[in-house]
């Protein structure tokens, strides 16, 4: 009798595991059957995290950053999530599934963690540039083309669910984390994000939008209140969220740390609610950040249903909150089913099974990818390319130990970095051999130095551990430099920066070079100009830095952010004219830190209380980056768009026409030069003024261009709305699109416009909206006006 019960019950496990795999057919009608016959501890079982599950209904991966529980009684398994701005974060030893244990009878009786199979392949997975490269490529197709990567190798590991993409809003280069978000303009980032996001999905990963919203600082980010107007929340801040939930359907979304509007973002029902859900229609999961607790009662009423990583206290306090009434069963249920929903169409549920992604097309991409990424940033005397072969004096401790990426949940588990000396050995060049020797002694010395978890796996000291080495000083030997310049045909200098989530930047020593680098590349320039050698600049570094300072010194400046696990054959790449340049700033590089309107409002690194820790005032309001510099006439090092190429692009025929609720403009694009390459069309729109301050001119679309031979052209053609060119209206809560003359300019940055189309509106679009998030104290925004 007991036999034949436990048989009846665990057929009833596998028929609900059997429904699950018919992920697509699995009606709400059937989620609220499994609903009914959960117990009320089931139900806050399912809402909480858990360290992951060896003996339930599910696989393990080792070094996922959660697991939901799984509840095997009603065939419920277990899913698991991994970080993964730049790549699958797991830890790469040989995966596991579950087995399905039979007893002698050949009855399944229960379920054991497998081990891994002899010979099992190691699971490293492909470290992809930082997502502020990505951005700079211009390239949904390239966005997308990622995504999909990355969710193969989900798919081949078992993770159910990527935590990516981060797109907040870079409103100050000091945030720490700035190298994994996108850009300082919401178009730009809500295209790519998107991309990214069908990429991956495309392949039956789910994604995590995060953070959501306006997580742009490190320093105090789990208490700090965010305090801007609805105007610039909705403008900057929401909109490329709202982009992404409307247009690529994530399959979950990330609260952030901070408050808006006064409230914790995880338990802000205007935000969750009113406006996520009611407003843009988001219908997906919503779950926490790691580790931080919020009240209960306030996350379930907000529908965040994921509560990661949990522990046994919130499942008590679940069932607690519910039984005193405070939290009707309702609400649990909605967010109950919020996570059936998204485990019945994960890969574990369609009965998933482990498979070998192909690393070597992925690196490839890779490489691919932060080739496209890198902005020539200056080129005189036709510096660049090089030619091969040369002898070249490299000059850089990052130059011999390159940073692939960030710190934090953007660490990708690879194989390997390719440093920048190995891609240019490789690529046919001599080193010189006196540097080569001494900066490799540096770099050995700084790594037992700074090594501060000497004896953790060779893996970590790749990823997690690697260090960041600081500049080697050689003020003390400064023929040192005269020397090894003269006894080459050029020299080149890499310039680093680490990153990462655990801290903001600091403005000396980070965003300014430090007194060894400023010597470096002062005396190398000298002996450069001396010799009439040139000088290139590769700057494998986070993000924003000041150049204004030096940027005369060489006669070519390339930025090569972090470029992934490929950086050595990538910027190789680059410097020999294999790839031309066509990476476009995704953000403006100022003249100083101070001319940035947000620098009187950020926190300093050490900083534990006050203004900018628990609130911070966004004074500069939608005067963000390019947004305030072109309007107020403001000078910059580098604007928004920016970047160079080895040949030159010519636009002609330009033709704008109303289509449907928008327009469309087509140009020709050609390539005038001697090289092939690629462009990137920028489109910024001139709106009429209204009664409201506006931009001098914003960002609406972009294209790239395929890649042209010297003489071809390409038509391309750029779409936008009548939505796009909106801009906010506060004191009506409505998105207005006015009625009157427009100008197009076609351009290859916010500052550089190569044609002008005026075009005109004939009559007023709006949108009204709830009036939600208002900030929590008084706000005094700047006033700019454009420059008449």
């Amino acid at each position: 009798m007991k036999t034949a019960n436990l048989f009846l019950a665990i057929a009833g496990c596998f028929a609900a595991v059997s429904a699950f795999a018919e992920a697509e057919g699995l009606t709400d009608k059937e989620i609220d059957r499994l609903i009914g016959r959960m117990t009320l501890e089931e139900k806050a079982r399912l809402l909480v995290g858990t360290p992951g599950c060896r003996d339930s209904l599910s696989h393990r991966t080792e070094g996922a950053a959660g697991w939901t529980c799984a509840l095997p009684e009603l065939g419920i398994p277990s899913i698991n999530l991994a970080d993964g701005p730049v790549g699958v974060r797991i830890d790469p030893v040989p995966s596991t599934a579950a087995q399905v244990v039979y007893d002698e009878a050949g009855v399944p009786v229960g379920t054991l963690a497998g081990d891994a199979a002899e010979g099992a392949p190691t699971r490293y997975c492909t470290c992809f540039p930082s997502t502020t490269a990505l951005a700079a490529t211009w390239d949904r197709d390239a966005a997308r083309r990622q995504g999909e990567a990355m969710g193969r190798e989900a798919r081949a590991y078992g993770i159910d669910v990527i935590l990516t993409p981060g797109i907040n809003i870079m409103r100050n280069p000091l945030c720490g984390r700035n190298f994994e978000y996108y850009s300082e303009d919401p178009l730009l980032t809500g295209r790519l994000a998107a991309a990214v996001i069908e990429g991956i999905q495309s392949q039956g990963v789910g994604t995590s939008l995060k953070h959501f919203v306006a997580n742009n600082q490190q320093t105090g980010k789990k208490v700090n209140d965010a305090r801007m107007t609805q105007r610039a929340l909705r403008e900057i801040y929401l909109r490329a969220f709202e982009y992404c939930v409307r247009k690529a359907k994530p399959w979950s979304v990330m609260g952030s740390y901070n408050r808006i509007a006064g409230e914790y973002t995880q338990t802000n029902r205007e935000l969750m609610i009113d406006l996520l859900r009611g407003e843009w229609g988001f219908d997906g999961l919503v779950l926490t950040d790691w580790t931080v607790r919020r009240p209960t009662a306030g996350l379930l009423e907000a529908r965040s249903a994921l509560i990661m990583p949990g522990d046994e206290e919130i499942v008590r306090e679940i069932v607690e909150t519910v039984q005193s009434g405070t939290v009707k069963e309702s609400v649990l249920d909605a967010c109950v089913r919020d996570v059936l929903r998204l485990v019945a169409r994960s890969l574990t549920a369609q009965g998933w099974s482990p498979s070998e992604p192909d690393l070597g097309a992925h690196a490839a991409l890779s490489r691919e990818i932060a080739g496209e990424s890198m902005v020539l940033l200056k080129n005189e005397r036709d510096a660049l390319p090089l030619k091969t072969p040369q002898r070249i004096a490299l000059f850089g401790a990052t130059a011999y130990k390159s940073i692939a990426g960030g710190t934090g949940s953007s660490n990708v588990n690879k194989a390997y970095v390719r440093d920048i000396c190995d891609g240019l050995r490789d690529a046919g060049f001599t080193l010189d051999e006196r540097l080569r020797s001494l900066y490799e002694k540096y770099v050995a010395y700084q790594n037992e130095a700074l090594d501060r978890y000497p004896d953790c796996p060779a893996w970590q000291k790749v990823s997690y551990h690697r260090t960041v080495l600081p500049e080697m000083d050689l003020s003390g030997n400064p023929e040192l430099i005269d020397r090894q310049v003269g006894a080459c045909d050029a020299a080149v200098v890499v310039l680093g920066r680490g990153s990462g989530e655990t801290s903001d930047r600091v403005v000396e020593g980070d965003f300014n070079l430090t007194d060894a680098e400023h010597f470096l590349l002062e005396r190398v320039a000298a002996a450069c100009r001396r010799t009439g050698k040139r000088m290139v600049v590769v700057m494998n570094v986070c993000g924003v830095m000041e150049v204004a300072s030096w940027r005369e010194l060489p006669d070519a400046i390339l930025m090569a952010w972090f470029p992934g696990q490929e950086c050595g054959d990538a910027v190789a790449d680059l410097l020999t004219g294999k790839v031309s340049p066509s990476g476009r700033l995704p953000m403006t590089f100022p003249l100083r830190y101070e001319d940035l309107p947000s620098s009187k409002n950020y926190p300093h690194v050490g900083q534990t209380e006050g203004r900018n820790f628990d609130y911070t005032l966004y004074e500069e309001d939608i005067w963000v980056g390019y947004r305030y510099f072109t309007t107020a006439r403001r000078e910059v090092a580098y604007p928004f768009g920016y970047g160079l190429s080895y040949t030159s692009f010519e636009y002609d025929d330009p033709e704008i026409r109303r289509r449907g609720q928008g327009w469309e403009l087509s140009v020709t694009v050609r390539n005038t030069g001697r090289r092939a390459g690629r462009e990137v069309v920028q489109l910024y729109v001139e709106a009429p003024e209204a009664e409201y301050a506006k931009p001098e001119a914003e960002l609406r679309a972009f294209a790239r261009t395929g890649l042209l031979q010297p003489g071809d052209e390409e038509r391309v053609t750029l779409r936008f709305t009548d939505y796009d060119l909106a801009s906010f209206d506060e004191a009506r809560s409505q998105w207005r699109t006015d009625r009157g003359a427009y100008v197009a300019r076609l351009g290859r940055s916010a500052e550089e416009t190569i044609l002008s189309v005026p075009f005109r509106s004939g009559s007023a679009h709006s949108w009204r909206v709830r009036d939600l998030l208002a900030p929590a104290g008084p706000i005094t925004p700047m006033q700019v006006e454009r420059a008449r």
